[in-house]
């Protein structure tokens, strides 16, 4: 539409004349963020905290709801270039739980609100997560990555491990307990998805039950992103060029 024009000033120019300067920087200061600024603008992460690969020795950089809402690390939790997805990246020199000594850049399950950390029983409800992910990048030497679990009160219970080209659906400290595929492209988005009812796991791949694992312990909770099987006593170089990286395009989470 063509706009309406007085002594060849457009009425836009006009109208833009009569603002002070401050009303013009308390305007852009308003604007809203654009789509790719922050992972909460293409995942709902209303019911999560970050897990970072970054702060101090065996305590890593967490963002809890509502700062999570607005934030994005470089490299390690920031949208994808393509602006379809959320990239985490965890390198082998990254910071690591005291639980764990490889790095994890990943999202934990929280309550609904953000404020508390999730636990739920395995035999009491339907508890349900899909993600719709790629495993982009293996690190060097142990090409190891992990990228959606279950963890419990005392360990993960079953995740999904993606070691060079095969990947698994693990069992407790069974890494190998199920293969889905031993021809995985780096790159792939496939949908990976757990129903746990009853007491049972079900673990699913692109909508294809692929097994089932007995599991009746409560304080479960889901996590996702990538978590790196490998750090500086098995892989090298000991720097952040050696990594694991997913990308995931969609993160769902359901209790009933």
């Amino acid at each position: 539409m063509r706009l309406h024009q007085k002594r060849g000033i457009t009425a836009a120019v006009l109208a833009t004349a009569v603002l002070t300067a401050g009303q013009l920087a308390t305007i852009g200061s308003a604007s809203a963020a654009a789509p790719c600024d922050y992972p909460s603008q293409q995942l709902d992460l209303e019911s999560w905290k970050m897990t970072l690969p970054t702060g101090s020795d065996e305590s890593p950089t967490e963002v809890t709801q509502p700062d999570l809402d607005t934030f994005s690390a470089d490299t390690w939790f920031q949208v994808n270039d393509a602006c379809d997805g959320v990239q985490f990246r965890a390198a082998v020199d990254g910071v690591t739980t005291s639980g764990s000594g490889y790095p994890r850049s990943e999202l934990r399950e929280m309550i609904s609100d953000g404020s508390d950390e999730a636990s739920w029983d395995a035999t009491s409800g339907t508890h349900t997560l899909t993600v719709v992910q790629s495993f982009d990048h293996l690190p060097e030497e142990k090409p190891h990555l992990v990228g959606a679990q279950i963890h419990d009160s005392d360990d993960d219970v079953t995740v999904f491990r993606l070691e060079g080209t095969s990947l698994y659906v693990t069992k407790g400290d069974d890494t190998h307990h199920h293969l889905v595929t031993d021809d995985y492209q780096l790159g792939t988005q496939f949908e990976a998805k757990f129903v746990v009812a009853d007491g049972e796991i079900k673990a699913y791949y692109n909508g294809e039950l692929e097994t089932t694992i007995e599991h009746d312990s409560s304080g479960n909770y889901f996590k996702a992103g990538a978590y790196t099987q490998a750090n500086c006593e098995n892989s090298s170089p000991c720097d952040s060029s050696n990594y694991g990286q997913t990308t995931i395009y969609d993160l769902q989470l359901t209790h009933s």
